[in-house]
């Protein structure tokens, strides 16, 4: 039986719980879980891709299913170089959905056939984004009740 390997792309800039508990809550369905870093250099980051490649490595560093890589360009190109046929992505609203359910019909047109495997997230995790957490940080704010515990800003390594 072939492996069945999903990714997990996004720009984890930083990886919050909610990122963490859709990776887990995949985990039964998948053989392998790519965290795959998606790296765009038009695009402003406010951690290094070594601090986010990091956290996710330490996040994950109990659950040998799940490993981290770096990706740039498509991400279904991605997919077909590893041999991965499933994506994985979170809805947190009905907002995420229009989007995400967009992308993933291009993704399957263009991808051979790639699905995407959608997970909404639970309650608790659903007002979370990196884009909130990074603003708490750059406004001098406590992020850490919204990462995983092995998230530690302090000595972090920020994008130049």
């Amino acid at each position: 039986m072939k492996e069945r390997i999903a990714v997990f792309p996004a720009s984890f800039d930083p990886i919050t719980k909610g990122h963490e508990e859709i990776a887990r809550r995949a985990l039964p369905l998948f053989d392998r879980i790519i965290m795959a870093i998606g790296v765009n250099s038009k695009k402003k980051t406010l951690f290094s891709l070594n601090q986010r490649r990091q956290w996710l490595e330490d996040v994950f560093a109990d659950e040998p299913k799940i490993s981290v890589d770096c990706f740039e360009n498509l991400t279904v190109d991605y997919c077909k170089r590893i041999g991965a046929k499933y994506l994985i992505r979170g809805l947190r609203n009905a907002s995420d959905f229009d989007y995400e359910k967009t992308i993933s019909q291009l993704n399957h047109i263009i991808g051979d056939g790639i699905e995407t495997i959608f997970f909404i997230s639970l309650p608790e995790y659903s007002h979370i984004s990196s884009t909130i957490v990074r603003e708490i940080i750059k406004g001098g704010g406590d992020a850490s009740p919204f990462v995983p515990d092995k998230v530690n800003f302090e000595g972090a390594e920020y994008a130049r």
